[in-house]
């Protein structure tokens, strides 16, 4: 969540009148950032990964467990520790650090320090992230437990679901029937943002699952447990008047959806295009490790007949009005919004010759006068689009204390807006007077519940960007064919069930412009792909073959092998006939999960074939190499289905056992061969356990 701002937040009547003010220096503090650093050049790899964990109670003689509401005690806690660890002389290492999220149960973990692109800091995840949950366990009463749990199955059921209970008539913020307004971080940017979130809207959000049917499922499915008759806030009504559908798990408040754990990836690039580039590239990548990573099937008590958490949170932060949703006339609004200001990536933003205009298919509202202002000061139109497009938001928590900023110092009033896009990409200017770079964080992945699990999915997505950006790899397909993959993501067993939309050609044509390498200014030699040939074919673990043994390099021989992974890239060349005339419709096609990750014979080597490839390139030891396929044999095997998702695991370990202990899972005692590897060790490794 990063550093949380003081002061006095303003109710929403106060707010709307400044949202304006919030957004034309904004865009000044955007425009100053841009003149200051747009031509910075040879940032390093730096990236870094967020755990988030769900804080446990548990009460083992009436076998149940419930969230435990100690954040704020517990990063006490934690802080004093990393603190101590700091202070103490002869320590190299950079003790992980704890930060608030907005469920008073949750903590959100990161590395002390960034991971750089050496190989070595590769292969230090797992023990960070076991490091990590080690610290947040050992500052713990013994009756509680961190877990990496996506949602909480029994959030929000009638009853004691926290320790310590509280009342849900309490819910001022949300005015929700059932999380109380304890829930909620104390800090005042949470309940100001919930409560600011509803005003705005005019009525509660409203998300609706639909129910898992099977013969135990009463038809029609109208849920008991709601009090569909409270009168305790003037919304109490709304579900019975049709915000609760029939065949669907209800819920009504913002926790539901940011109270959800994730596993997110941020990565400084070399300048501004390459993030450009790099932001494009995962697009496409982002609903398909949503699918791969899907683990959360159960809401209030409920399984439900989809995956994953996406929906819910695009749900509980939709501050739209009736008229911005396109249910009533615009009156008293601006434009209609076709999505909440939770979900999928609306733009391609780079200037890469690949990017054809038709892959940016999807409707835009901008704000028009900031995307003149940006173009009239010399930003380029897709970037220009961009910011103006985040901006048709309004600001909801604005401090009375920061209204007024010097705009060449700060970037608060944008990243009020900025970060309150929560995207499956984000595109991060440089922070002020910071020595960090233009990064993309990655944002669609489900926490694990293993250590193994977050660890292999951070590792796959680092090799593969730097194989997309070092083979020049093309995966651009229309952004409205990201948004139906992202809807067939969260399907129940996508995995296995579902087809994704996916580009046929990957590699780039031939040009006679490509150069034998490029000198970045660190010294490290980087190569350009004179083409794309595939030439033979190798195993990829697990008895196939990917059809990629090496590409062609353009002195025909493969570059030496390194330690650490480059960052800097020159640009694909135009091929020598031009942009390709086929239309954009025959450029892509619908693909199986397993066709995506493993390859489709010698047309397609598969995500997993072209992170081989580069991985051809580092120089690896016998134990680093087998510690990496490991990851990569997890991936592979969740894509081909011999192993499940979290997901299908947690329902089908739910169907089979009504009294469920998720806890066993995690700590290593219980094995679970049909989630894990046979040669997972799992919490074995970790002393704490």
């Amino acid at each position: 969540m990063g550093l949380l701002s003081l002061g006095t937040p303003l109710h929403w009547d106060q707010a709307k009148h400044y949202a304006e003010h919030v957004r034309y220096h904004g865009i000044s503090q955007f425009l100053n950032t841009w003149d200051r650093l747009k031509d910075r050049q040879g940032d390093e790899l730096l990236w870094g990964d967020e755990v988030e964990y769900m804080v446990i109670q548990l009460d083992t003689d009436n076998k149940d467990a419930v969230l435990s509401l100690c954040q704020t005690e517990v990063l006490a806690k934690l802080q004093a520790l990393t603190d101590d660890m700091n202070t103490k002389t002869g320590s190299s290492a950079v003790p992980p650090v704890f930060h608030p999220e907005y469920g008073r149960y949750m903590l959100e973990s990161t590395p002390g320090a960034p991971y750089s692109g050496s190989v070595h800091d590769l292969l230090l995840v797992e023990s960070n992230m076991r490091l990590r949950r080690h610290l947040a366990r050992s500052n713990l009463k013994p009756d509680q437990i961190p877990i990496t749990l996506t949602s909480f199955p029994r959030m929000g059921v009638p009853g004691k679901f926290t320790e310590p209970y509280y009342d849900p008539t309490e819910a001022v913020s949300s005015h929700s029937l059932f999380l109380p307004e304890q829930i909620t971080n104390p800090h005042a940017r949470f309940p100001t943002l919930t409560a600011n979130i509803r005003r705005r809207r005019k009525s509660k959000v409203a998300i609706n699952l639909p129910i898992f049917i099977d013969n135990r499922t009463p038809r029609p499915f109208i849920d008991p447990t709601t009090p569909w008759h409270r009168d305790v806030f003037p919304e109490d009504a709304e579900a019975r008047n049709g915000a609760a559908l029939i065949d669907h798990i209800y819920m009504d408040a913002m926790g539901f959806g940011m109270g959800c754990c994730c596993l997110q990836l941020t990565f400084q690039c070399c300048n501004i295009d390459q993030s450009r580039r790099m932001y494009d590239a995962l697009i496409p990548i982002g609903p398909i490790m949503l699918a791969l990573t899907a683990a959360s099937p159960l809401w209030r008590g409920y399984i439900a007949d989809v995956d994953c958490r996406w929906n819910v949170i695009a749900g509980s932060v939709d501050d739209r009005t009736e008229e911005e949703r396109g249910l009533k006339p615009l009156k008293e609004n601006r434009m209609q919004i076709p999505k909440s200001r939770y979900d999928s990536v609306d733009l391609y933003i780079s200037e890469t010759w690949m990017n054809r205009p038709e892959y940016n298919d999807n409707p835009l509202p901008i704000d028009q006068s900031l995307y003149d202002r940006m173009r009239k000061h010399g930003i380029d139109d897709l970037l220009s689009k961009h910011i103006a497009h985040m901006f048709i938001r309004d600001p909801i928590v604005i401090f009375s204390e920061l209204i007024d900023q010097d705009d060449t110092k700060s970037t608060d009033h944008f990243e009020n807006i900025q970060s309150t896009n929560w995207q499956t990409l984000r595109f991060k200017p440089p922070p002020p007077n910071s020595p960090i770079g233009w990064r993309v964080e990655f944002r669609s992945m489900e926490v694990q519940m293993t250590d193994f699990e977050n660890a292999a999915f951070a590792v796959f997505i680092v090799l593969l960007s730097r194989a997309i950006m070092s083979m020049n790899i093309n995966l651009y397909i229309p952004i409205s064919k990201v948004d139906e993959n992202m809807r067939r993501a969260q399907q129940r067993d996508a995995v296995n069930q579902a087809k994704f939309y996916f580009r046929r050609e990957v590699f780039t044509p031939a040009s006679s412009r490509a150069t034998s390498g490029a000198t970045t200014p660190n010294g490290v030699t980087t190569f350009s792909y004179a083409s794309s040939t595939i030439s033979g074919a190798s195993p990829n673990g697990n008895g196939t073959t990917n059809g990629l043994h090496h590409l062609a390099y353009p002195n025909g021989c493969p570059r030496r092998k390194q330690r650490v992974m480059e960052n800097c890239f020159p640009p694909p060349p135009p091929p020598d006939d031009g942009l390709a005339g086929k239309d954009v419709s025959e450029e892509y096609a619908e693909y199986t999960m397993n066709e995506i990750i493993s390859g489709r014979g010698d047309a397609f080597p598969g995500l997993i074939g072209l992170v081989e490839a580069y991985l051809d390139t580092l120089d690896l030891n016998d134990s680093e190499q087998r510690r990496i396929t490991s990851y990569l044999n997890l991936i592979r095997r969740r894509a081909n289905g011999s192993l499940k998702t979290a997901a299908a695991w947690t329902r089908d370990f739910v169907r089979s056992h009504p009294s469920y202990n998720l806890i066993r899972s995690e700590r290593g005692v219980r094995r679970a061969p049909d989630l894990l590897p046979e040669d997972y060790t799992g919490s074995n490794e970790d002393p704490s356990s």
